[in-house]
This record gives C-alpha cells, sequence and structure tokens, in this order.
C-alpha cells in the first residue's frame, strides 16, 4: 500500500515538474536591444490652440541593460506643418513654394537609465479594427531630454525642466514586439500632443551582435 502510494506521489511531482519546464520554455526570453521608427501627427488642436497638426516622423532605439531594471531609449525625429495644417491656416502664405513655411525643425530625445517594468496596464491601447495586442511587452519611463534644432527645446527652459515620457513597446501572436508608443507629460505635452505618438519596432535582438530576432 505505502509502495503503490510512494509511486502516485512520484508520479504527480513529475507531470508538475514537466508542466513547469514546459512553462518557463514557453515564455520566451525578452529582448534587450531594439529599434524602429515613427510615424504619426499631432492633434490639429492642443490645449485649445489650433497648431496643425504636425507631421512627426523618426528613428528610435531602445537598450535594456541586463537585470539592472533599467534602460536608455533615443529618438530622432523631424517635424513639420501638414497638409492640413494648411487647409487649417495655420500655415501662413500657402502658395509660398519655400518649404520654411511649413516650419520644420528638428527633435533628439533621450532618456538615461529609465525604469523598466512589464506592468503595462497604463500602456495605450489600439483601435479596432486592428487586432488586439497579445503581448503585453514592457514599459519604460521616465525623465527625457530633448532638443529643438540640437539645442534644448524652449519648453524644457535650457534642460532645467524635464518632461516625463512613457515608451510602451509590445506586440501580437506573429511578431511578439512589433508595436512602439511615445506619450509625453507636460511640459513636452504642449508641443507633441499628450496623446500617443506611434511607431514600428523594426529589430529586436538580444544582444548587439546577435542576428535580428522578431
Amino acid at each position: 500500500m505505502k509502495g503503490k502510494s510512494l509511486w502516485w506521489m512520484v508520479s504527480i511531482v513529475a507531470v508538475v515538474a514537466l508542466a513547469f519546464g514546459m512553462g518557463a520554455l514557453a515564455q520566451a526570453p525578452t529582448p534587450t536591444h531594439f529599434s524602429g521608427s515613427i510615424s504619426d501627427y499631432t492633434p490639429a488642436t492642443i490645449q485649445g490652440t489650433v497648431v496643425g497638426p504636425w507631421v512627426m516622423n523618426g528613428t528610435w532605439t531602445l537598450d535594456l541593460k541586463g537585470r539592472s531594471g533599467l534602460a536608455d531609449f533615443s529618438a530622432s525625429m523631424t517635424m513639420e506643418s501638414s497638409d492640413y495644417a494648411v487647409v487649417n491656416g495655420v500655415v501662413k502664405d500657402p502658395d509660398n513654394p519655400d518649404p520654411q513655411v511649413r516650419t520644420a525643425h528638428t527633435h533628439h530625445i533621450t532618456m538615461k537609465d529609465a525604469t523598466v517594468s512589464t506592468a503595462t496596464g497604463t500602456c495605450p491601447s489600439y483601435a479596432p479594427p486592428g487586432p488586439a495586442i497579445t503581448n503585453p511587452g514592457i514599459m519604460v519611463s521616465g525623465p527625457a531630454r530633448i532638443t529643438g534644432n540640437g539645442s534644448p527645446a524652449p519648453f524644457s527652459k535650457n534642460d532645467t525642466v524635464l518632461s516625463m515620457l512613457q515608451v510602451c513597446v509590445n506586440g501580437g501572436s506573429d511578431v511578439p514586439f512589433s508595436n512602439v508608443t511615445l506619450v509625453f507629460s507636460t511640459p513636452a505635452s504642449k508641443h507633441f500632443g499628450s496623446q500617443a505618438i506611434h511607431g514600428v519596432v523594426r529589430e529586436s535582438r538580444f544582444s548587439e551582435f546577435d542576428d535580428e530576432h522578431r
């Protein structure tokens, strides 16, 4: 009788161990190096002022620092007034062929030692009809330094006032890390808007020397 009980106990332990091992294998490790592009528009009206929309295009990188729970993020982005801004009357002298009437300018955005979290409940959702995000991914947040045409952005007051930035990287069943969003707090949100700025993950790697992982 004791022999049967011992056999059942050993069997149960073996099944539990096997299930735990399979579950661990199913949870693929998170890449530590990401890069991609940004392509979006600001709202036409920000804090009650008609400003655009602005067209935003750029590239970004995200590097997780091992198990430290910290990461470095950087983005390089151009902005200029959209065609709709011409319709809205934001762009003065719309018939002028000089591209400077669109007020094109650049931004460099950096976060050093930002906090990494898997608690992504505050990350932006995606509107239908696109499929839902199935991989909640990671969230990186911290104070961001932002330039305007290579100098401290006017709203940062010579880098004495930094804006909080939330970066979320997530994806779906076919591409676990496919999407990125940037959400700025004040004072940067007065320029970029407080909505999610969308982009795409082009590469995700486990190290700087690994082949591309998707």
